[in-house]
This record gives structure tokens, C-alpha cells and sequence, in this order.
């Protein structure tokens, strides 16, 4: 077993593990109230993550000029 742990005593730590994980995501979506709705953009620009200069891929990419 890893660090020379027993099975009871691994299987113990795992489950206290795994059930603190599942009461804090629980504690924190009653606190913060998330919106888990699923509004998905279906065309390039709507998400507002997006640079401005992606919302019209169509049109060629500038290339950079050099400093003078």
C-alpha cells in the first residue's frame, strides 16, 4: 500500500477524503448560489471571454509590423 499504510486504514482516509470533497462543493453552491443554466453561444463572438478581433473569422489575419 502506498506509505506503508494498511488496507482498513487507506480505504478510511479515502472515504473521509472523497466525503469532506462532496460537503464542501455542496456548502459552497449553497452559498454562492451558482447559475448552472446552459445558455451555450452558438457563433463565434457571443461569449464575452472572447477577443473582439475573433467575432469575424472570415476576414485575414494582419500580421504584426515591425517597430521603427
Amino acid at each position: 500500500m502506498p506509505a506503508g499504510v494498511s488496507w482498513p486504514k487507506y480505504l478510511k482516509i479515502l472515504t473521509a477524503a472523497f466525503l469532506s470533497m462532496l460537503a464542501g462543493a455542496q456548502t459552497v453552491h449553497k452559498f454562492y448560489k451558482p447559475d448552472l443554466t446552459s445558455d451555450i453561444p452558438l457563433e463565434a463572438g457571443e461569449l464575452r471571454t472572447e477577443m473582439p478581433s475573433l467575432k469575424n473569422t472570415n476576414e485575414p489575419v494582419q500580421p504584426l509590423q515591425p517597430r521603427s
